[in-house]
């Protein structure tokens, strides 16, 4: 109870009952406070300026029956009572519950010593009635007001039991699905929606949700056969005085035109990527066409830096900026003189001093095209070496980026096991030598056993 005192009041014309009922609160803690009426008239004018939260009455006073008290024996939230009788017997105590009285007593000293303790317990009996009037006095007004909302919206009400049956179906229905509503309810949803779409409509996973909110999107066939594209935010109904969930509602909104329009747009997009990856293969083959020494190298180490990159775990976009980085790596060279470029014997120094510029040609070529700057790290650095004796920055370790550490083993590898003008190819075991030797000094050696072992296992040759 609250700190505040509990208003009772007592109906009793006898006044030692009165004292012996009186005395019985006055032994409690202050909790009560009680006023005591000798009739039903001086019951009625106390009762007109005042609301007690409780009235122990003797049924029948000189001037009337305590049931008259009651304003409406029909309102569950009238001021509870208890009855008090002299004589009981299980035909009265039936007639006074029937009437109304929350509460039955027969008068005896033990009983009126123990009223304090009937009327706490009355009180949360009404307490308790009250409160499962007000939840469904909410439940009939949420009721209404779905309903209110259902009827009108151009969204797709519905509600659902736990199994997937349509029990309600908003007129909305007509027309996105061109079904009237009473065709639907009993069905199945899985009835409806397309086969390839049944694993994202998870009855199971909205119930795991409890009252959050479910949103997915799937095709469902309208009358005429066809399939229209549905978003669904669905949640379910709970019931948690018994911890159960009752049903589960959606809205379900139409968005066919607008799967239209990201498709139109996915199209679009790959076209355009598709230009970008022609456009870099076109530049490609004009280096190669240039630099005839190196013909092929750009796209036998492109093949490899990608498997080694998916055995690194690289996918998706990642994976297609390394592609990209691959194919360029040496498009710097497009502004390296013939005279160095196609030399048939070893560059000089003042000859090579240019051809290490060709990585800063290259970054300063690509950088200004958006779509390649995240591709930039190999044809940028990768020259680097583990060490620090590489160029064009010199940055050693994990300063030099993952892309361009794992692109320079594949170069080197590539480089060797090929024929130049100047020296035959060097031969298989030899290469595996090499970069073995050079893990930790020129390579990350981590990823130089990565490497090693996709040799071993025959995936490089």
């Amino acid at each position: 109870m609250s700190n505040a005192l509990i208003p009772i009041l007592l109906v009793e014309d006898e006044e030692p009952h009165a004292e012996l009922i009186q005395r019985a609160f006055e032994d409690q803690p202050d909790e009560f406070v009680i006023y005591h009426a000798r009739s039903i008239r001086e019951a009625h004018d106390y009762l007109a300026l005042n609301s007690p939260k409780l009235i122990i009455a003797d049924w029948r006073l000189p001037d009337g029956e305590s049931l008259e008290l009651l304003p409406n024996r029909q309102d569950p939230l009238a001021t509870p009572i208890i009855l008090m009788t002299s004589y009981g017997n299980e035909k009265i105590a039936v007639e006074a519950l029937k009437s109304g009285a929350l509460d039955y007593v027969v008068k005896s000293s033990e009983s009126m010593l123990d009223m304090p303790h009937l009327a706490q317990k009355a009180l949360e009996q009404w307490n308790a009635r009250a409160e499962r009037v007000r939840i469904q006095a909410a439940l009939a007004e949420s009721e209404e007001y779905f309903r209110l909302l259902a009827e009108n919206a151009s969204d797709i009400i519905t509600r659902v039991t736990t199994q997937g049956l349509l029990f309600y179906v908003s007129p909305a229905s007509k027309t996105v699905l061109g079904y009237e509503p009473q065709e639907l309810l009993g069905l199945d949803v899985f009835d409806l929606i397309h086969p390839d779409d049944h694993f994202h409509f998870n009855i199971s996973a909205i119930r795991e949700l409890g009252d959050a909110t479910y949103t997915i999107t799937y095709r469902i066939k309208h009358k005429d056969g066809h399939y229209v594209w549905l978003e669904t935010s669905a949640h379910s109904i709970i019931d948690y005085a018994n911890r159960s969930i009752i049903e589960i509602q959606a809205a379900s909104r139409d968005i066919t035109e607008r799967k239209r329009a990201e498709e139109a747009l996915q199209q679009a997009h790959n076209q355009l990527q598709d230009a970008y990856e022609r456009t870099i293969e076109g530049w490609v083959r004009a280096l190669d066409l240039r630099d005839r020494e190196t013909e092929g190298h750009t796209q036998r180490v492109t093949s490899l830096t990608v498997k080694l990159a998916q055995r690194l775990g690289f996918n998706g976009e990642n994976l297609v900026h390394i592609k990209r980085g691959a194919l360029l790596h040496d498009m710097g060279k497009i502004a390296i003189p013939d005279e160095i470029l196609q030399k048939p014997a070893p560059l000089t120094e003042s000859e090579w001093a240019r051809m290490r510029l060709h990585p800063v040609y290259a970054y300063d070529l690509l950088k200004p095209i958006e779509y390649l700057q995240p591709a930039l790290d190999i044809p940028y650095y990768h020259h680097e070496r583990w060490n620090g004796s590489g160029y064009p920055k010199g940055l050693k370790g994990e300063q030099i980026p993952l892309a361009a550490r794992l692109f320079a083993i594949v170069d080197v590898w590539d480089a060797l096991r090929s024929d130049r003008p100047y020296r035959k190819s060097v031969s298989r075991a030899e290469v595996v030598k090499y970069i073995a030797d050079n893990a930790g000094k020129l390579f990350d050696p981590k990823l130089a056993n990565i490497f090693l072992s996709l040799v071993r296992e025959n995936l490089i040759s």
